[in-house]
C-alpha cells in the first residue's frame, strides 16, 4: 500500500486489520459509541476505528507480506450496497480527520482530499461531456482526453511508486466508476 510509505494507513479494513490489544482498550468506549450527527453510526467501523487510532497518537502500518481471507460480493446488488456504504464512510470520516492531516505526511492530504474531491470532479466532468454531447451533439473529447490522462496519471504513479505494474489495471475501473457508482452516489 503506497499510503504506508507515507507514515499512516487512513482506512485498516476490517477484516484484514490487527490491533494491539491495549490500543483497543484504550480506543474502546469512543469505538462503541460511534455517532455521527448525533445518531447512532454502524457504518465504516473500521475507517472510524483507523481514525481514532491516529487521533490518540499511533500508527497505523501496511504488512505486505500478511495473508488474510474475507466475503466479497458477489452480485451487483450486494456490491453497489458496499459501495454506497464505503462512500459514506469516506465521506464522514474525512470530517473526523480533518484535525489529523497537518500532522501527517502532505501525500495522505493530497490522497484524502483526492478520495473526496476525486468523485465530484469526475461527476461534473461527465455531466458537462453529458450537456456538450446533447446541445452540440459532438462528442466531448477534451473531457474523454482529459478523464483517460487523469486516471492513467494516477494508476502509472501507484504503479511505479509500489513498483508493480498490477495497478495499471486498476484504470479500468474509471468505467464501473462512471457508469455504476457515479449515478448510486449521486
Amino acid at each position: 500500500c503506497g499510503k504506508a510509505r507515507f507514515g499512516a494507513v487512513m482506512c485498516c479494513c476490517g477484516p484484514c486489520a490487527m490491533y494491539r490489544r491495549s490500543a483497543l482498550l484504550l480506543l474502546l468506549d469512543k469505538y462503541e459509541s460511534q455517532f455521527f450527527r448525533g445518531k447512532p453510526s454502524d457504518f465504516g467501523e473500521d475507517r472510524h476505528l483507523t481514525i481514532l487510532m491516529l487521533k490518540a497518537g499511533l500508527q497505523t502500518e501496511y504488512v505486505p507480506d500478511a495473508i488474510a481471507s474475507t466475503v466479497v460480493p458477489d452480485r451487483l446488488g450486494p456490491y453497489l450496497r458496499q459501495q454506497l456504504r464505503w462512500a459514506r464512510s469516506t465521506f464522514r470520516d474525512t470530517l473526523l480527520a480533518l484535525r489529523l492531516l497537518p500532522g501527517l505526511d502532505r501525500f495522505l492530504t493530497l490522497d484524502v482530499i483526492g478520495q473526496n474531491l476525486g468523485p465530484l470532479l469526475l461527476a461534473l466532468s461527465v455531466l458537462t461531456g453529458l450537456a456538450q454531447f446533447a446541445l452540440t451533439a459532438t462528442v466531448p473529447w477534451w473531457t474523454v482526453l482529459m478523464i483517460a490522462s487523469m486516471t492513467i496519471i494516477r494508476c502509472s504513479v501507484v504503479a511505479i511508486r509500489t513498483r508493480q505494474l498490477r495497478f495499471l489495471g486498476f484504470s479500468l475501473h474509471t468505467f464501473i466508476n462512471i457508469l455504476l457508482l457515479l449515478p448510486l452516489k449521486a
